[in-house]
Parts: C-alpha cells; sequence; structure tokens
C-alpha cells in the first residue's frame, strides 16, 4: 500500500528525532520560541501549551496533531491573546478534510512586539521599527486502528525584527493512544527543523527542540476530568543558579538544594497538573498549576498566584467560547481569548 506524502514525513521526522544529540536549553539558547506559545485559551487555563484531549477542540491539535479529527471539518477557530507592554500574539485555525489523505487543520499564528524606538548611538530617538515574527502551520491526523492515532505538523517561520530577518521550516510529530471517549495518552515531538537564514553573519541557531507527554481522564460518575502533562521529557535538569540564594561564607558559592530535595524540585519541574469541571454540556470551569513557571517567574518575596491558571468554557448557540487568565509574573496576567464555530452547522436547515 503506497504510503501518503504525510506519513513519509512522520517516518523522516521520527528518524531525525533519534539523530539528534539532546543538549541543555535554556532560556536565550534558541530561537523561535513563539512556537512554544499557548495558542488558546482552555490550554492556557489547565496549565500548559500542550493537551491530551480527544474532543474534537479545532485549538488543540495546533500542539498536538494526533488529535485532529474528522469532526473538525469546516471548523474555524480564532485565538486572541494580550500580553505584557502592548505585544500580543494571535491564531487563526481551519480544518478540513481532504478523502483518502485524511484530515488538516492550518493555522496562521503572530507574534507582534508593537512598535519601538529606533535610537542613534547618543541615545537619542530618530524614529520607530516594527518587530513581528509569524508561522504557518499546516497539521495532518488519522487513526491507524481503532485506538492509535497519528499525526504531523509542518511550519514555514519568519521573523522579523528591526532590519534583522530569519526563515526557519520545523515538523511536529505526535501519537494518541485513545481507547474510549473518557482517556487519552499522547506524546509529541515539537520544533524538529533549523533555521535556514540567520539574522546575522554568526550563524543559525538551534529551534526550541521539546518531547512532551500527556494523559487525560474523564471521570466517570464525576463531571470532572485531570489532565497531567509532562514537559521537557529531553532533558532532566531543569534547575539554575539563582542569584538571590543564600552564599555559603566559606565556599563563596550559592547554596544548593541536594538529596531528595532536589530530585522532587527537577522533577515537578516537568510536570503540569490541570481539571476541568463540566456541570452542563454548555459550561466548564478550568484550573491549572505549572510548577516549572512558578519557579522561574515569582518574586521570592511575594510569590503570589504565578503559575496557577484558571478559565471558563462556554457553549451558545453555534459558538464556543472560552476565557482564561494565567498568572506569570506579580505585573499581571495575559488574557486568553477563543472563539470557535463549525461554517457546517451554519449550512444546516
Amino acid at each position: 500500500m503506497k504510503k501518503s506524502l504525510f506519513e513519509t514525513a512522520c517516518i523522516v521526522a521520527i528518524g531525525l528525532i533519534f539523530s539528534i544529540q539532546s543538549i541543555a536549553q535554556s532560556g536565550g539558547t534558541t530561537t523561535y520560541k513563539f512556537l512554544n506559545l499557548t495558542n488558546s485559551a482552555r490550554v492556557a487555563a489547565m496549565g500548559g501549551n500542550f493537551l491530551a484531549i480527544n474532543d474534537h477542540d479545532l485549538s488543540l491539535a495546533l500542539a498536538n496533531p494526533s488529535l485532529i479529527s474528522p469532526q473538525m471539518n469546516h471548523t474555524i477557530s480564532l485565538n486572541f491573546i494580550d500580553h505584557f507592554a502592548g505585544t500580543s500574539s494571535g491564531f487563526a485555525s481551519y480544518g478540513f478534510n481532504l478523502n483518502k489523505l485524511g484530515n488538516f487543520a492550518a493555522t496562521m499564528q503572530y507574534y507582534s512586539y508593537g512598535k519601538s524606538d529606533r535610537t542613534d548611538e547618543y541615545g537619542q530617538p530618530i524614529g520607530q521599527f516594527n518587530a513581528g515574527e509569524y508561522a504557518f502551520n499546516l497539521g495532518w491526523g488519522r487513526m491507524l486502528d481503532s485506538v492509535f492515532s497519528i499525526g504531523a505538523n509542518f511550519k514555514m517561520i519568519y521573523s522579523g525584527l528591526e532590519t534583522y530577518n530569519s526563515f526557519g521550516m520545523a515538523v511536529d510529530v505526535a501519537g494518541s493512544y485513545i481507547p474510549n471517549e473518557s482517556f487519552c495518552a499522547s506524546i509529541l515531538f515539537r520544533n524538529i527543523g533549523r533555521q535556514i537564514t540567520a539574522y546575522t553573519s554568526a550563524g543559525v541557531e538551534p529551534l526550541p527542540f521539546e518531547i512532551q507527554a500527556g494523559i487525560s481522564q474523564k471521570l466517570a460518575h464525576v463531571p470532572f476530568r485531570y489532565s497531567l502533562l509532562l514537559q521537557h521529557l529531553e532533558r532532566w535538569d531543569l534547575g539554575y543558579t539563582d542569584p538571590n540564594a543564600v552564599v555559603d561564607p566559606f565556599t563563596g558559592k550559592a547554596a544548593t538544594t541536594t538529596g531528595i530535595d532536589a530530585f522532587a524540585s527537577n522533577l515537578m519541574r516537568h510536570i503540569v497538573i490541570g481539571g476541568e469541571f463540566i456541570p452542563a454540556k454548555f459550561l466548564s470551569f478550568r484550573v491549572g498549576y505549572n510548577y516549572l513557571r512558578r519557579q522561574e517567574m515569582k518574586v521570592v518575596s511575594h510569590p503570589g498566584s504565578v503559575g496557577f491558571s484558571w478559565g471558563i468554557g462556554l457553549k451558545i448557540s453555534k459558538f464556543t467560547f472560552s476565557y482564561s487568565r494565567a498568572a506569570y509574573h506579580l505585573t499581571g496576567s495575559p488574557n486568553f481569548i477563543s472563539i470557535a464555530t463549525n461554517l457546517g452547522d451554519w449550512a444546516k436547515k
């Protein structure tokens, strides 16, 4: 039996995964970080940038293409996030089927840094410039049999920062185990690719490659679904040197945790937990907790609610609305707004 182009792409991408030498990746060591932005209010409310929930929600398909299903045909999903200091991002997705080729989801995403002042060497303003990053994603997914599904995203990436420009390409590969409507388990390999043209003559930079996994389970007798995500599986140590740590007066080095405390802290940095209470078919309440985000973004003297998130989902007539807030810092929380509808529903009499 002939393989489709996308099936072949999946096989090639998996081969690339195992040929990649996993290296420690921390902030500032990779480019195109905007590819890992949370793209929907539902995902943000439940603490992460990836969910393993199989209920035909198109807004989940960008991060997990193995969830792309026939039920997403003719669905439109629009998502907007207002970030800090006038920056914003948005995602527009459309799901469609192409007969025997499978199920597809096309997404256009952007991140706008807004306008910034251009200055001379003396700090005097001489004008303004815009900066933004964009990606076109074409996702594909299909069921292999009654319980296993696979999917892939192909990404074309463009970044324009003042007079510096860059172009890149990447793929995501995902697989899910879906034995019934209540349970789903997924594994995801994100941002396998490279920067084609660099910003400067210094050379190309690596992409933010990441391995993630997740499960979700809807309880049988309670209208509640829990979600457990594992992030950065390509790297165990997600710790860093805290500049505010107490310095040992004898060694002159910052004091660090060891033993079981260090192990527990590292383990929790990989875990994101979320929950969804669904008292009615048209209403859901969502919460999440991201330990890594809290440790990296909190102010030690006043941690507040950093790392926590919450949201609400509402279905009215032919529209599905979602809203959430995720605490990243004491300065404020971004607002995530999502709206979706199926154009096929409008054609029904």
